[in-house]
Formats: structure tokens, C-alpha cells, sequence
């Protein structure tokens, strides 16, 4: 696989089913080099033997959502300012019809239970601002006034526009369309759209969530108050009424939610950790099932040893059954949960569970593999049986299956990890991956960063040490206060291991490179084991002094992993030891990466330069912290070319 092939890397999105089990839909979602963006629509598969046909056209459209009685699609696409908007198309597919026109853009969205309306929220910018005046530019917009602890987000820029609750009653699809009106003087901002929202909710706090309640009166939702002087990471579920906007608290626990749900009975559902009674322990949160009763939530799964907190984790129901899904050594799996607490696996093996449906008995679910990057399964019966193929074209650019090892520490502890090589007898350079996080994993998909380096001759190495997720809490909390101990020791002995297993990989010439977390692991490496013949660090956590005041987590997150004593922080932090570092290192960053913000890498750099290390930065216009998942097509394939080039110098791979 080269850089371009990331063409190929098909995601499927969470599906929908039809209540009566009939039909799903689905989005599909890949790189573009010529638009250089993500492009997709969605999909519709008859059960259980159809054959996936597109439905829409559009250039990015994603999120659908099926209307109670299965006949029609809700659905979010981009407008022509890049603003997601809600829109709705019949279920067999057609014109589908623009129901907001809303500047700050639709984020979630949900069916009333009768399906004649649906509930959404959208940000809500302050006027003048964010282009609601045309023709002002952001450099003309006043000052921005903050006083809580919290004013920026990666991949979103300033908090100044909260999310707002919305409803909106649902046009048919069939309906004669809707003309844009001629300029009229007394009307110049007329907008063109199917039906006028109402909105619910107001103020500088936003929501998070749109869940109905079963009998249509309320939703459910998370309101998110940015803090005055110290972070807090507890959440409220309230109730907001849909006539007329009153408020009601559900739940007020030291919970943080990440997703409600309400089953066709009533009862409510979250998945949510405990954050302790000062609201920020978060490290390894522990993510679990709850049931929200009158006397308060009940939990119906084990935090310590089953993990929902995976990104984009959510809820299904079958009966009184949920499903969720469990992220473990490297997959996800899917869980079904009674309300008593008792837990069997329906989709489990060598793939990862990114969404799911059910209805009827049927489960269908989107799957990443080590084949694939996305497909649809079909779980029926107790049998599973894959509806899609869109890996085909992946598994044309002959990628390498990586294999799976296990090798004892230096304290006997296990490490779990794969090693990808080349086709050949080697001896092949060796690169050493580490992932981000720290409560993150590599996982059995297929990986690009992995697949391309292994194509320009590289055996690549990468593991998850302890502080990574999926090996229950414990091993996810064991480095809290204490980075760069048990991770490190961990990451170098799993590649000692391997290395000296196997006569193709060639431990006398390597090179280690790692993102986030793993960036922050990378220069923890090269100031301390010289062996490297070049590093990559890259988006990283590098300076935790600094850290507080300028990441968007910077409030909560370094106080957690490092702590607050400066003797404590200083023997965690890769800026105190980078005066060891002699190892040719390149630092790869995002100018609006507000996660680990680009002076960590700025810092760094100078400090590398101004001690004579050989060291060059590489800073990506316009891109975030998710640059490599979800960056412009074309940055993506450029930073592989530079990856490719930087080894090609200091690691060549013969022939």
C-alpha cells in the first residue's frame, strides 16, 4: 500500500435498520485526493440478501437516521459554506429535500417517536461572527471576552457558540419543491428551506445529545456550563420539554456521560464513567453501562474489565436487551446486556464493531478488519455474514498481515503487540510505532500508517504498553503520575523481543516515530536509549509545564497523568531531558492542532536546534490534532511523503 492508496480506505458509518428488519442504511466515507476531502453518501441493502446501492448523491453525506415506520431517511449534509445541515430523502432513495439552513451547522439529530418531527442541535454563533454578517471577515469580529476555564477546542476553534436544542416538523419527500425566492429589499436574509425550526434552548450553555423521550414530550440531553475557575468533567442529564422549552434534572451523579439513549419502553440508558467526587479523575475512565432509575443509575457493567468508552461507542436496543460495544486487546467487539447485568457476545473474532442496529432479530453492524477498513455484517441467527465489499480495492495494493505476539517484560508483566514485515527473508530496518492516548490502542484494522511504511521496506513494530486501553482498568491506570516508567519499559521490551525472535528484522538499524502520546513516547525514547538512527515526533505532548495553558484539555488532563508538583511533572516531561537527545529527530505538527498546540512542538524544536541536534519541523496549514485520521487527503499523502523521505536519509531500506 503507497501514500495515494488511502483512496481505498473505505469507512462504514453506523447503520440504520428498518423497524421491521427489512432494509439498512449506511454512509460510507473516503479520502479524495482530487477533491481533497472526505467524500461519501449513503447506502441502502435489502435484508438479508441484498445487494448495496447508493441512495443519495451528495458529495460528504453521513449520519443517517430512519424514520419510525422505515420510510424515510434523515440525514446531515454539507452545505455550500461547509455547514452541515439536516435533510431528509424517501427510504428508497431520490431528491432529498434541505430542512435547515442554519449557520452554525447541524450536529445531532433525532426522529419523535410518531416521526412528524425530528430534534436536532446546531451551534448557535453570536451574530456578527463565524460569517453571519456577509462580507466580515473573522480578522473585522470584536473581541472575544473569556472567563471560565475552558475557551477552545481542537477541530472547532472558539467555544463562543454553544450548542443549541432544536425541532423542526419533518417535510414529506415528495412534496413540489421549494424556489428560491427573487432579492427583495425588505427580506435581503430570507432563507430557503422546507420548514422553520424552533429552538428550544438559549444562553452561553451548550447540549450535547438529542434522545426523545418514548412518549414525545421531552428530550433527553447534557447541558455543558464551561466552568468559572477549576475544570469539572461531571455531567447532568435534563429533560427539556418540547412545547415550550422547561427544564427538568434526570440524573446528577459524578458521572460523565457520552451517550444516552431511551428504549421503545421508556427506560434510559447511558454509558458514563465515574470522575470521582472532585470531577476530573478521567484517566482510564472506565466507561460503563448504566440503567437510570428513580432511585438513581444502576450499573450493569463491570468497568474494570469490560470497556464502552471507545470513540463513537453507542447503544442499540433488541427487546429489553441493549447492545453495545467493548473494546478488548486490540478489537471491539459486541455486547448484548440485559437489565439484570448479564453479558454475551453477538459479534466478536479478529474485527472491530464501529456501529451497529437492530431490529426483528436482526443485527447489523459496520466492521473494520485487518482486510478491510469498513464492511457491513449481517448477524442473524447466531451467524454472521459480511453484506459489502468494500475492502476489494485495498486488498488489490497487496497489503502485509501483520502477527500478533506476546512477550513477557522485565517484570514479567505481558505485552501485547503485532509486527507487520515485509515479503522476503530481510534483514529488513525495523521502525517502532507507538500509539497515541495514553488510553487508546492499536487495534486489528487495516492501518495505513502501517501498510506504508512496511511497502517502502520497513518491518514496523507497535504494541500497547500498559497505559493503553482494552486490557481493563488497571492496566490502563498503572502509569497515572508515573509516564515514562512501566509505558516505556514496556514499549522497549516488547521491540527487544520481537526483534531478537525474528532473523528479518534488523535491531542494529531502527528508528522509532509516534503521534500524541506517542509522540510524547517517542522523545521520552531517543533522551534515553540511543540506539535510534532517526525519530519522528510527531502532534506531541511534549512540555506538560506549558501544557495547562494552551491545550484545550489543558485544564484536566496533565494534572491527572503528570500531577502538579514540579519535581513530579519535571521527571515526566520530555522538555527536561531533551538536552539528552542526539538522535536525528523530525517534528511533524498542525498549525491549528489545539489538543498538544503547536508551541509543544515549537519548543521543542528550538530547544533541539539551539543544542546542536540534527532536527527539522514540518507544520501543516489549516489541519488539527487529527491530521493522519481525517486531515485534507492531499496533506495526508504529502506528511507520508515526508515521513518516507526523512527515513529514506537516516534509515534507508536497501533495494
Amino acid at each position: 500500500m503507497r501514500a495515494p492508496d488511502i483512496e481505498t480506505l473505505v469507512t462504514v458509518g453506523r447503520p440504520a435498520i428498518s423497524p421491521d428488519g427489512s432494509f439498512a442504511v449506511f454512509a460510507t466515507s473516503r479520502p479524495d485526493l482530487v477533491a481533497d476531502r472526505s467524500v461519501g453518501q449513503l447506502w441502502r441493502v435489502d435484508l438479508p440478501d441484498g445487494s448495496p446501492r447508493r441512495i443519495t448523491r451528495g458529495v460528504a453525506d453521513r449520519s443517517p437516521a430512519l424514520s419510525p415506520d422505515g420510510s424515510t431517511v434523515a440525514f446531515l449534509r454539507a452545505d455550500a459554506k461547509s455547514r452541515a445541515q439536516l435533510f431528509v430523502v424517501a427510504a428508497g432513495g431520490g431528491e432529498p429535500v434541505q430542512v435547515t439552513d442554519l449557520p452554525g451547522g447541524v450536529t445531532d439529530l433525532s426522529w419523535s417517536p410518531d416521526g412528524t418531527r425530528l430534534a436536532f442541535a446546531a451551534r448557535v454563533p453570536e451574530p456578527g461572527r463565524y460569517g453571519t454578517v456577509e462580507g466580515r471577515d473573522a480578522a473585522a469580529e470584536p473581541p472575544r471576552r473569556i472567563t471560565g476555564v475552558r475557551w477552545h477546542a481542537n477541530g472547532l476553534g472558539y467555544l463562543d457558540r454553544p450548542t443549541q436544542l432544536f425541532v423542526v416538523d419533518a417535510p414529506p419527500t415528495d412534496a413540489e419543491p421549494f424556489y428560491p425566492p427573487a432579492p427583495a429589499l425588505d427580506d435581503p436574509e430570507k432563507r430557503v428551506v422546507a420548514a422553520e425550526p424552533t429552538q428550544l434552548t438559549e444562553g452561553d450553555t451548550g447540549w450535547s445529545g438529542v434522545a426523545w423521550t418514548a412518549d414525545g414530550s421531552e428530550l433527553l440531553s447534557v447541558p455543558d456550563v464551561i466552568e468559572d475557575d477549576r475544570r469539572d468533567l461531571r455531567d447532568r442529564l435534563v429533560a427539556v420539554t418540547i412545547d415550550g422549552g422547561a427544564q427538568r434534572e434526570v440524573l446528577s451523579e459524578d458521572l460523565s456521560i457520552s451517550e444516552v439513549a431511551v428504549a421503545p419502553d421508556g427506560a434510559v440508558f447511558v454509558l458514563a464513567n465515574d470522575v470521582g467526587s472532585e470531577g476530573t479523575d478521567f484517566v482510564a475512565p472506565g466507561v460503563a453501562l448504566f440503567a437510570v432509575e428513580s432511585e438513581g443509575p444502576r450499573r450493569l457493567t463491570d468497568a474494570e474489565t469490560i470497556d464502552l468508552g471507545e470513540v463513537g461507542s453507542h447503544i442499540s436496543f433488541d427487546g429489553d436487551d441493549v447492545l453495545v460495544q467493548d473494546r478488548t486487546r486490540g478489537r471491539l467487539r459486541l455486547l448484548r446486556v440485559t437489565r439484570g447485568g448479564a453479558v454475551t457476545e453477538v459479534l466478536g473474532g479478529d474485527l472491530e464493531v464501529n456501529g451497529h442496529a437492530v431490529a426483528r432479530g436482526r443485527v447489523v453492524a459496520s466492521v473494520a478488519s485487518s482486510e478491510s477498513f469498513g464492511e457491513l455484517i449481517l448477524v442473524e441467527g447466531g451467524a454472521a455474514r459480511t453484506l459489502t465489499d468494500f475492502g476489494a480495492a485495498v486488498r488489490e495494493r497487496a497489503i502485509v498481515q501483520p502477527v500478533e505476539h506476546e512477550i513477557p517484560g522485565r517484570d514479567g508483566y505481558p505485552v501485547h503487540g503485532w509486527v507487520a514485515v515485509p515479503e522476503g527473508e530481510g534483514p529488513f530496518p525495523v521502525i517502532l510505532q507507538i500509539h497515541g492516548g495514553p488510553y487508546a490502542s492499536y487495534g486489528v484494522h487495516v492501518f495505513d500508517e502501517t501498510q506504508v511504511l512496511v511497502d517502502a521496506g520497513y518491518a514496523v513494530v507497535y504494541s500497547n504498553p500498559r497505559g493503553s486501553a482494552g486490557y481493563g482498568r488497571e492496566h490502563g491506570r498503572s502509569i497515572r503520575r508515573r509516564m515514562g516508567t512501566l509505558d516505556y519499559f514496556d514499549v522497549m521490551d516488547f521491540f527487544d523481543g520481537v526483534v531478537a525472535a525474528d532473523p528479518r528484522l534488523d535491531g542494529e538499524r531502527a528508528g522509532v516515530m509516534g503521534g500524541s502520546y506517542g509522540g510524547y513516547m517517542t522523545a521520552w525514547v531517543i533522551a534515553h536509549d540511543h540506539r535510534f538512527a532517526g525519530a519522528i515526533v510527531e502532534r506531541g505532548f511534549l512540555d506538560p509545564t506549558a501544557f495547562p495553558g494552551s491545550s484545550d484539555i489543558g485544564s484536566f488532563f496533565g494534572q491527572e497523568y503528570v500531577g502538579t508538583d514540579p519535581e513530579q511533572v519535571a521527571a515526566q516531561s520530555p522538555m527536561a531531558v531533551v538536552g539528552q537527545v542526539t538522535t536525528p529527530t523530525l517534528v511533524l505538527h498542525s498549525e491549528l492542532d489545539f489538543r498538544c498546540p503547536l508551541e509543544q512542538a515549537t519548543r521543542y524544536y528550538a530547544a533541539l536546534k539551539a543544542q546542536g541536534t540534527q532536527a527539522e519541523m514540518l507544520i501543516f496549514p489549516g489541519e488539527d490534532h487529527e491530521l493522519t485520521r481525517a486531515g485534507r487527503p492531499q496533506h495526508r499523502v504529502q506528511r507520508f511523503d515526508a515521513v518516507l523521505e526523512w527515513w529514506s536519509r537516516y534509515l534507508p531500506a536497501e533495494g
